[in-house]
């Protein structure tokens, strides 16, 4: 990691979200920050938290079936008792508070990511879901099948219990309490941030949220966006041990090296456009539409390819890997573009994004089981084009409407409230 200090001047934010430099010189000192350490550690958080979530997933069959190998770290391998109600309903608590957490931590960078350092920082924090899903597929079912299906809640929970105790240590609400960090990083966010209205707002003005075209264009892209990476995250064992006739072992590490490729590219990307923000070569709403653009337009063009190179698995995995690799693009465009628009309220249109989310996750994948299973052959086909003309729509609508300055309802004057 870099130590060279650089000199930048910092303050406000124009209207268009560029950022205006004033006379206060502060240090920037690279990736060797506390800001980039507390990514890290939000990251290590997210993987331990899809880890787990996954983890349920391919140990379920183990644990239904009475299928877990015996060894001393399995109790019992009878069918669950009575009171195993119990236990999935504690479950379904626990996946509660894995969405509050997701939800929550993006308003930790409203007051520790600096505009030109914004989307580097988020897409280091958050690409920690796609890593705990590809080593979760990686090693998941190995575990399960040599040494029992509790050894994989074992060591993936013990990984949180890990994260916990750099976290409560290590992160704080803004930088100006962290005990660790150094002046001049203080100052330089401090001042970064200074014109920006990052105060939470404790009344939510519904009605100018309702009539606002920038906040429903990120919400209907979030729901066709969603759509294709809830069906590929469903079904992309079952499209490559189906169609691409792979067999069971190679078609999960295939899908977890697809994952992989798009860890990479979430960090690259994030990197990418604030490269072009820091030294103006885009306006940041323009980094926001490009980004957004270009990780549906080549999805697509992959998509509608699939079936026609369905014969080559070679070509079929290399485009599925350029698809994964370009629609982590959208991460530093449509789906962090709230935070842009509205940093005061962060957090509820995080979780009303994902509400958008989750809505398309359900209605995608019943479609896509549905029109599989009534015909094998053109099914995928099908799935894929719909998805394709699905994604076009939430693209264009987004294009059309998107914004990257603070909107009038989102500042700290708004009285219009519901």
């Amino acid at each position: 990691m870099s130590t060279r200090a650089e000199t930048k001047g910092v303050g406000a934010i124009s209207s268009d979200g560029n950022l205006n430099m004033a006379h206060v010189q502060t240090s920037r000192k690279g990736f060797c920050s506390v800001q980039h350490g507390l990514a890290l550690i939000v990251h290590l958080c997210n993987f331990s938290l899809n880890s787990q979530k996954m983890s349920l997933s391919i140990a379920m069959p183990a644990m239904v079936n009475s299928t877990a190998w015996p060894g001393p770290l399995n109790a019992s391998t009878e069918r669950p008792s009575a009171n195993s109600q119990d236990g999935w309903n504690e479950t379904l608590q626990q996946l509660k508070a894995v969405v509050m957490v997701l939800t929550s931590q993006y308003s930790i960078w409203v007051k520790w990511a600096p505009p030109l350092e914004k989307s580097q920082l988020i897409n280091i924090a958050s690409s920690g879901e796609l890593m705990g899903a590809f080593i979760t597929l990686l090693v998941g079912g190995f575990l399960c099948q040599t040494k029992g299906w509790p050894s994989i809640f074992y060591i993936f929970g013990g990984i949180g219990c890990a994260c916990s105790f750099l976290w409560f240590p290590l992160a704080y609400d803004d930088p100006i309490n962290h005990p660790f960090i150094s002046t001049s990083e203080k100052e330089y966010i401090v001042c970064s941030l200074a014109q920006q209205d990052c105060s939470p707002g404790w009344s939510l003005p519904i009605k100018a949220m309702i009539k606002s075209l920038p906040l429903w264009g990120i919400l209907v892209f979030y729901f066709t966006g969603f759509w294709t990476f809830n069906i590929l995250m469903a079904y992309m064992p079952t499209y490559i041990s189906s169609v691409l006739q792979a067999n069971l072992r190679d078609s999960g590490i295939l899908s977890a090296l697809l994952l992989g490729v798009a860890f990479i590219s979430t960090i690259l990307s994030g990197l990418l456009a604030d490269f072009l923000h820091s030294r103006n070569i885009f306006r940041l709403v323009t980094i926001r539409k490009l980004s957004t653009a270009i990780g549906v337009l080549v999805s697509s063009v992959v998509l509608v390819s699939l079936y026609w190179v369905r014969s080559s698995i070679s070509t079929s995995m290399g485009l599925l890997a350029l698809s994964s690799a370009t629609t982590t693009f959208c991460q530093t465009g449509a789906l962090i573009n709230f935070l842009d628009i509205a940093p005061r309220y962060t957090s509820f249109l995080r979780g009303l994004s994902q509400v958008f989310g989750h809505l398309s996750g359900a209605i995608s994948s019943t479609v896509a089981g549905f029109l599989i299973s009534q015909d094998s052959e053109f099914g995928w086909r099908n799935v894929f084009l719909i998805s394709v003309s699905i994604n076009m729509s939430g693209l264009v609508f987004y294009l059309t409407f998107s914004q990257a300055k603070v909107q009038d309802w989102a500042t700290e004057q708004t009285v219009t409230q519901l």
